[in-house]
């Protein structure tokens, strides 16, 4: 019996039969002439300093992933980039915030992101992943408490640094509604754009791609 679950799949293994010849849009992130203000640049999409990044710091792919913690699919697709990142040492993943799922999406979004100053993030993203009901204020609070997250400090400093948060939760918007995402989650895979819950394995045939494509001189 085909479900919305396995169409959606269908879809994403089918475009990926073709991912080589449909790298991201050049006019976006690898306009070397990109102002630095630039949301669309390579940098603000691959390094930008606001969005938590795990694996390693020098790998030779990035993955950026744009999420909303009440998507399912996002929770499902976590435990298999995980894998990906502990079978290939290379890949470094950057997390960003996309909260589309409405108002609690958001406001565990924020939180998140405030914990940061209390290098709890990692801690935050895993829980809030993990939660199997939809949110709300007081079940993100409880959640994040559970992880050792101060959240009164995790309030004030979103109240301290709102402006830099919303600046990178209205960077994130721009550059998924730009690159043609239509929800969460959703990838940028070294050059190339890539929608949808993938598996283990599905990630490393991108990642294979991705390295192909570099090493041919994309840019």
């Amino acid at each position: 019996m085909t479900n919305h679950h396995t169409t959606r799949r269908t879809l994403v293994l089918a475009g990926l039969a073709g991912l080589a010849a449909a790298p991201m849009l050049p006019g976006l992130v690898t306009a070397a002439a990109a102002t630095e203000g630039d949301v669309l640049s390579r940098d603000a999409v691959l390094r930008d300093p606001d969005a938590p990044a795990v694996g390693n710091p020098k790998g030779d792919i990035t993955i950026v992933e744009y999420f909303d913690y009440q998507c399912p699919y996002c929770k499902t697709v976590h435990a298999e980039l995980k894998q990906v990142m502990r079978d290939d040492p290379k890949v470094r993943v950057v997390y960003k915030d996309w909260p589309i799922f409405g108002g609690p999406s958001g406001y565990a979004a924020r939180l998140a992101l405030a914990s940061r100053r209390q290098n709890k993030y990692l801690e935050a993203h895993e829980a809030l992943l993990g939660v199997k009901e939809k949110l709300s204020e007081e079940s993100v609070r409880t959640t994040l408490a559970g992880v050792g997250v101060d959240v009164e400090q995790a309030l004030a400093e979103l109240q301290t640094n709102r402006t830099a948060i919303e600046a990178a939760l209205t960077r994130h918007h721009t550059q998924a509604t730009a690159f043609g995402f239509s929800g969460t989650p959703a990838f940028i895979i070294g050059y190339f754009r890539v929608p949808g819950a993938l598996d283990a394995a599905t990630f490393k045939r991108a990642i294979k791609d991705a390295r192909a494509a570099a090493a041919k001189g994309a840019k």
